[in-house]
């Protein structure tokens, strides 16, 4: 904010004279004698533009409004979740591995703190709370969940995360894999782009000696 007060104080100077300019000439036309005034046209007005809808206003403020900090149904462990839209089948299981999109916000303030598309990870390798909720999600399913600092990162602070943080998530369950499924497909991986072996260099045989030719 520093730096744009100081790029456009040059332009103050002249803002100021625009003004005073604009003043005189104001005066200027007052004073004028009243045949002079009737004579000249009167200027031709245009409607101010109205703004489009693709404008984003200024300043941008990733708050997310109240009605989207609260959920519905409360399990034993304090985190709650809402299904924003359901989805049947299976859910994930604590050694499964998950794709999403989430973004993540701070219940107390909405302030988002975190987001992500097509993210993978391990159910058991976030925090408690995400963890649970996850495995409440069908494949499909879009659910947020509330979080209480209890089961989130507790009295411990986490970059934009204040201590004491209840929180709050929307996740898209897109897709999971077992375990046993991730690790097949990381062998097949590595097999794939594993350098193709090469057979050993082998001696050419001899020419055999010509007709005639003494034999040691």
């Amino acid at each position: 904010m520093k730096q744009l007060s100081r790029a456009l104080s040059p332009l103050a100077p002249s803002l100021f004279s625009l003004a005073a300019l604009s003043l005189m000439i104001g005066t200027a036309q007052a004073a004028a004698p009243a045949h002079k005034a009737a004579a000249a046209k009167p200027a031709a007005t245009k409607p101010a533009p109205k703004a489009g809808n693709d404008i984003i206003p200024l300043p941008l403020n990733p708050i997310l409004p109240a009605s989207q900090r609260v959920c519905g149904t409360k399990t034993a462990s304090g985190v709650s979740f809402t299904m924003l839209r359901p989805a049947t089948g299976p859910v994930p299981a604590e050694e499964d591995y998950v794709l999403v999109n989430y973004i993540g916000y701070l219940a107390a303030t909405g302030a988002v703190f975190d987001q992500g598309m097509h993210a993978t990870f391990p159910v058991a390798g976030v925090i408690p709370g995400f963890s649970q909720g996850l495995q409440m999600v069908p494949k499909g399913g879009i659910a947020r969940f509330c979080i209480p600092a209890a089961m989130g990162y507790g009295a411990q602070a986490a970059g934009p995360i204040p201590a004491n943080s209840d929180l709050v998530f929307q996740v898209e369950l897109i897709d999971y894999k077992t375990g046993a499924e991730i690790e097949t497909m990381r062998k097949a991986r590595a097999a794939a782009t594993a350098p193709a072996e090469t057979a050993p260099a082998t001696t050419p045989a001899p020419n055999p000696a010509p007709a005639g030719t003494p034999q040691q």
